[in-house]
């Protein structure tokens, strides 16, 4: 007998909603294990990752600020996978962003204006947009694999920031250190409450605006008719090519302008690591999300939970910093799991089945 994969007649609409909550109903329980390995009580442990965080003020605040950078970058993500346009390379856009944003402070950093921020913004969201394009032209002209060209062009980019605060972006008064000089004033982004910065408005109208998009408009029918069924799209006029250049300008603009607005307030200079990892974490958030603009603004605050959690399980029981990463690869594959199964069921086949599967030589 062989066990193989049989798809599904018909997906379960119930468990394709209720597969999220399992994904982390089985992270948890797996986090439970971890600790029991590492000879810390599995309840105390779970503790301090994800309830220990949501009991004080600053962290909620922390939530939000954290949560900003994945819902920014999910919710075009989001809209990509929809498309089956599979953009790997955010974190390459989020970091061009920032770099093409705080350009305008390192050339002119005497320039305090209401209008200098808005030009960050604009540039950060042009830089992220122009990454974005390149593995985009790649794919249409060339037939480059997306998932390639888009996750390479992230070391790229994380090279040309490193030499550029290390070289002719190094702050002069500095003492040597590879960083930019710090932004301050209206270089800033206006702080809400705490330290919850604009950005986090910015995060709430993008899942608002791509909801609605992708809901009632029709470039995104267009968008979900190219992913589900690129034969209707075709006979239906709707151009391959040009989903795949938006797909990758709307969620390379919005990497950049997570990027940007991480520099313009919770970094405050470019440095030589300016983000943990958003832009590959927020591919769990779009995941998570089910692929939908607002589920991904649920999502974020869960995984901005999850680097939260690490914090405090690196202070509090002396784990090591990469604990969050765990966590999140482990989210991950739960929910690949899950979606897998929803789509398809193990089936034992007995010989004479088997046999009759293969093909008559």
């Amino acid at each position: 007998m062989q066990l193989v994969l049989e798809k599904r007649p018909e997906r379960s609409r119930r468990m394709a909603l209720l597969s999220p909550l399992l994904a982390i109903l089985l992270t948890v329980i797996t986090g439970a294990v971890i600790f029991a390995l590492r000879g810390i009580e599995p309840l105390h442990g779970l503790n301090v990752y994800f309830i220990e965080p949501l009991t004080q003020i600053w962290s909620l605040e922390q939530l939000v600020v954290k949560a900003t950078p994945l819902v920014l970058i999910g919710v075009g993500l989001a809209v990509c996978y929809t498309a089956n346009v599979w953009n790997i390379g955010a974190e390459g856009q989020f970091t061009f962003g920032a770099i093409l944003g705080g350009m305008i402070l390192v050339l002119f950093p005497a320039w305090q204006s209401p209008l200098t921020l808005v030009m960050m913004l604009l540039f950060g969201i042009l830089g992220g947009m122009i990454y974005g394009a390149i593995p985009a032209l790649l794919k249409i002209r060339f037939n480059a694999n997306e998932i390639l060209t888009s996750l390479m062009l992230v070391y790229v980019v994380q090279f040309l920031l490193d030499w550029l605060v290390r070289g002719p972006w190094r702050d002069p008064q500095g003492f040597n250190f590879p960083k930019t000089i710090t932004f301050e004033g209206l270089q800033l982004l206006p702080m809400l409450s705490g330290s919850i910065h604009l950005g986090a408005v910015f995060a709430v109208l993008a899942a608002l605006v791509l909801a609605f998009v992708m809901g009632r408009m029709l470039k995104g029918f267009e968008v979900r008719v190219v992913g589900n069924a690129p034969r209707a799209a075709r006979f239906a006029g709707f151009s391959r090519p040009r989903t795949i250049l938006f797909c990758f300008l709307l969620s390379g603009g919005l990497a950049g302008l997570a990027g940007i607005t991480e520099v313009a307030s919770v970094v405050g200079q470019l440095q030589p690591q300016i983000s943990p990892g958003y832009g590959f974490t927020a591919i769990i958030v779009a995941f998570l999300g089910r692929l939908n603009p607002l589920g991904a603004l649920a999502a974020g605050l869960m995984l901005a939970l999850s680097y939260l959690g690490g914090e405090a399980a690196q202070v509090s029981l002396g784990l090591s910093d990469r604990i969050a990463k765990v966590f999140q690869g482990i989210l991950l594959f739960y929910i690949l799991a899950c979606d897998t199964l929803i789509l398809y069921r193990f089936r034992w086949l007995k010989p004479q089945a088997l046999a009759a599967t293969q093909p008559a030589e």
